[in-house]
């Protein structure tokens, strides 16, 4: 387990971001797809024991053109505090663009969230 990691986190839930752009990634790349809803189980096997899933934003662009009300719920949970972490299959995926990457890292930093993808576990409150 990483040092951090800590019991203040495992207290929340775990928030897994599943999101692909297209209706046509939906339809025929089901392996990244299913992929992103396996880091659920990353997710207890970091030994969180909730784990709450958002995935209404399957088939809608991040370009800033389309509204994603899945991720307005998570910068919603993380605001609440109720997210111990974020987690994606790339942190690149979470937001694609800067403005709604860096508010959300900004958020986490501010509510003791850290941020898990397949490469690592990420402090925003730590400059790295």
């Amino acid at each position: 387990m990483s040092t951090k990691l800590s019991a203040e986190h495992l207290q929340r839930a775990a928030f897994v971001y599943v999101r692909q752009s297209t209706v046509s990634q939906v339809r025929y790349h089901r392996e990244g797809q299913q992929q992103q809803y396996d880091l659920g189980e990353r997710a207890r096997q970091l030994g969180f024991t909730r784990v709450v899933v958002i995935d209404e934003d399957l088939g809608r662009s991040g370009s800033g053109l389309q509204e994603r009300p899945g991720f307005g719920r998570l910068l919603s949970s993380v605001c609440q505090g109720l997210a111990g972490a974020v987690l994606a299959l790339e942190a690149s995926r979470l937001a694609r663009n800067n403005r709604d990457w860096h508010h959300l890292v900004d958020l986490c930093a501010l509510t003791n969230t850290l941020i898990i993808d397949a490469d690592g576990l990420y402090d925003p409150k730590v400059l790295n």
